[in-house]
């Protein structure tokens, strides 16, 4: 057994071995004596390199090049997002472009916040989609309505988040933050979404992710006959068969309009049980492929729920083994200690199932504005990664569902320990 010194094993700080818990006026000498240069003061133990041989002291060193204007931005996060939540995009940046676009994972993206209003649907989403680097996609509503403006030729503008919203009323100007458009925006989307979800087409129970291909199909042919080129992220996956869903088809304009057309006998209806089983198929598929499940979470609220509860549902839900997403990127400004699901850490989704244990190391969670995070890391992966095959995984549905059905029927089937009967129900919590 190793002698102590002060409480602590000499083995560690002994040894005239700098260390806050060591002997401080033997460590406070050595120093001043090796910035004399006295002879011998670099050596038993004097050196104060002594710990660079430490687990802790391993990450590279932070000596960045000068910033000189001629980078790119994947060499501006490579050499200069160094600590803090500069470092933490580096490391979101990295595990994207490194491992989570690797060909056999398949990608879940996640919207929340009022992104497409800003232009990140053209800027960045319609990009990741047609370079194969988002497979199946969780919106809010909202986000899709917005998007859709543009691809009806319909302008948004940038504005003043201190105008008088007292005066833009009156002047028939919507604001969302410093974005302003004319309310008949607002007019010609609804008067758009009504005219095709009365089609023959969309009388009948679907999923989320059908409805929306629906609404796509209708909103590229708009493109094609104002020649706009592809402006609405709805368009762009009904092109690469992404499946779009929402977790709350009910909270926005888009549901809204479903409603009122069922005043009128309209019997469109999105049916969220087809969603819950679609979304938990997507997942089991993914593994029992061979291939490993990531989602990229911008926000967090329902979205984030839905895509991490595939996992709860095919295990807790269906009896399916499984353990878990294999890789979590999450950009929030949503902070853990009030209990909210948009600031759970990965960890905490551990205890729940939604991730797997052994992959903790390929999780990161950014800090800042998804408006800030997004096009830098479309940049960065773009920059860093070839474009990948496209999975089209809404040509794939039928094929997938048949899969779930078939291990949820056999898990099933199987005889149930005496310990994991109804008796013990009452005392699951």
């Amino acid at each position: 057994m190793s002698k102590k010194r002060g409480g602590f094993k000499a083995s560690r700080h002994g040894d005239g071995k700098a260390s806050a818990a060591g002997p401080k006026a033997e460590q406070k000498r050595l120093a001043e004596a090796r910035e004399r240069g006295e002879p011998g003061a670099r050596t038993a133990g004097g050196e104060h390199t002594s710990h660079e041989k430490s687990t802790f002291l391993r990450g590279a060193k932070i000596d960045p090049a000068r910033i000189s204007g001629r980078e790119t931005a994947a060499d501006l996060i490579d050499g200069s997002f160094l600590a803090y939540n500069g470092g933490r995009l580096r490391e979101a940046c990295q595990l994207f472009a490194k491992k989570m676009l690797a060909p056999d994972v398949t990608i879940g993206l996640t919207l929340t916040g009022a992104l497409t209003p800003a232009g990140l649907g053209m800027s960045a989403l319609i990009p990741l989609i047609e370079a194969g680097f988002v497979d199946w996609i969780i919106s809010t509503g909202a986000n899709l309505y917005h998007d859709t403006h543009f691809g009806l030729g319909l302008s948004m503008h940038r504005g003043n988040a201190q105008a008088s919203d007292t005066v833009l009323r009156e002047e028939g100007v919507v604001r969302i933050y410093d974005i302003f458009f004319d309310y008949d925006v607002l007019l010609s989307t609804d008067a758009f979404f009504r005219q095709i979800i009365r089609a023959p087409e969309f009388q009948r129970p679907m999923s989320s992710a059908e409805f929306h291909n629906l609404c796509g199909k209708y909103v590229r042919e708009r493109e094609r006959t104002l020649g706009i080129g592809t402006k609405s992220l709805l368009s762009a996956a009904y092109a690469s068969a992404v499946p779009i869903y929402t977790s709350s088809p009910g909270d926005s304009s888009i549901g809204m309009n479903v409603a009122a057309l069922a005043l009128e006998g309209g019997t469109c209806v999105i049916d969220p049980n087809r969603d819950v089983n679609e979304t938990a198929s997507i997942v089991l598929a993914a593994k029992r492929g061979g291939g490993k499940s990531g989602v990229l979470i911008l926000g967090g609220g329902s979205p984030k729920n839905f895509m991490l509860q595939t996992e709860p549902q095919i295990q807790e839900v269906l009896g399916i083994d499984e353990k878990g997403h294999d890789y979590f990127l999450q950009v929030t400004d949503a902070r853990p200690d009030t209990g909210g699901l948009s600031g759970a850490t990965p960890a905490e989704a551990v205890s729940w199932g939604k991730i797997d244990p052994d992959r903790l190391p390929d999780a990161v969670v950014c800090y800042l504005d998804s408006t800030v995070a997004l096009p830098l890391l479309t940049s960065y992966a773009l920059a860093r990664t070839p474009p990948r095959k496209l999975k089209r995984l809404f040509d794939r549905r039928e094929q997938m569902m048949d899969a779930l059905r078939s291990e949820f029927e056999r898990a099933s089937a199987e005889p149930m320990d005496a310990q994991h009967t109804d008796s013990k129900l009452p005392m699951h919590r």
